[in-house]
């Protein structure tokens, strides 16, 4: 048994006494070490989800997503520069920007991959600076690199990634997914033998196998053709009939309209422009981006 992985079950044994799921005088011996860390995973990933006592605020009273006074900067070189942002649940808000506007960037600070250099992020009420783990398990996210195993078929793929979320019905799950993102009928194809195209639907699949309630996607449409694009709508539906919290970034203004509740524009590292969907047409939102874009 690896130091790394007793360190582990401390962590997670002094975690769940402090959340009071063990008691403080409790003897685990090692041989049980495996089923305390599934245990007190799938305890403290129901109290995420319920807001027992880990998130600021109820999950019906906060956004989904809020940004407060969010910096980064590479170097000398600022890239998000005070920027807030916030969206209610349910909601899907679409950001167009110019290359090298930090949209990526944005996208990864929300995702916990980049450390802010001020500012901090809630997810469903939960703060990004105490909180990253519970983030990573109730966000998808669909980057412009699939990450996907090449000599894995399909099915294995999520059935991994699944298994990493310790999913129950994982079978089940899989295939929901895989259907979702219509690959059904190959899922038993090694991912090293399909188009770009479809591995991108695969990595969307992926991102969704876990149910998450908020789904960052990062230039989804990126070598989609025309039906999967029609189709992407239903990945924005949760498992109990509720709409997903969303954030996009896309250049694909006729599709970003589409799934968007609210668009928003994102130039000199700040939300310069943003707006409901509903009271713009395309032409005029595309004479919005030609003027707010840093180009």
């Amino acid at each position: 048994m690896s130091n790394y992985f007793i360190l582990s079950v401390q962590v997670r044994l002094r975690y769940a006494t402090h959340l009071g799921i063990i008691p403080p005088d409790a003897s685990i011996p090692p041989r049980a070490y495996p089923l305390v860390v599934r245990t007190v995973d799938c305890e403290v990933r129901d109290r995420f989800w319920s807001g027992d006592g880990l998130v600021m605020e109820s999950q019906q009273e906060a956004p989904a997503i809020q940004v407060v006074g969010l910096r980064k900067a590479f170097g000398r070189r600022p890239v998000i520069t005070g920027l807030d942002l916030t969206l209610k649940q349910g909601r899907s808000l679409v950001i167009f920007g110019s290359n090298g506007s930090g949209k990526t960037t944005l996208l990864k600070l929300l995702t916990t991959q980049y450390r802010p250099d001020h500012g901090e992020i809630y997810v469903e009420g939960m703060s990004r600076s105490r909180f990253p783990g519970a983030i990573r398990r109730i966000i998808g996210v669909v980057a412009h690199q699939t990450m996907l195993y090449q000599h894995m078929t399909c099915q294995e793929n999520l059935t991994f990634f699944g298994k990493m979320y310790g999913l129950d019905k994982i079978v089940a799950r899989v295939d929901t997914a895989l259907d979702k993102v219509g690959l059904g009928a190959l899922k038993h194809r090694l991912v090293r033998t399909l188009s770009h195209g479809v591995q991108k639907r695969i990595a969307i699949g992926r991102a969704i196998i876990h149910d998450p309630a908020v789904l960052l996607m990062d230039e989804p449409e990126s070598g989609l053709d025309q039906s999967a694009l029609h189709n992407m709508g239903d990945i924005f539906q949760m498992d109990d009939g509720r709409r997903r919290t969303a954030i996009i970034t896309t250049h694909n203004i006729s599709k970003g309209l589409d799934w968007a509740d609210e668009v928003a524009v994102l130039s000199r590292g700040v939300i310069s422009y943003r707006s409901n969907k509903e009271d713009l047409t395309e032409k005029q939102f595309t004479d919005i981006c030609l003027e707010y874009m840093d180009i």
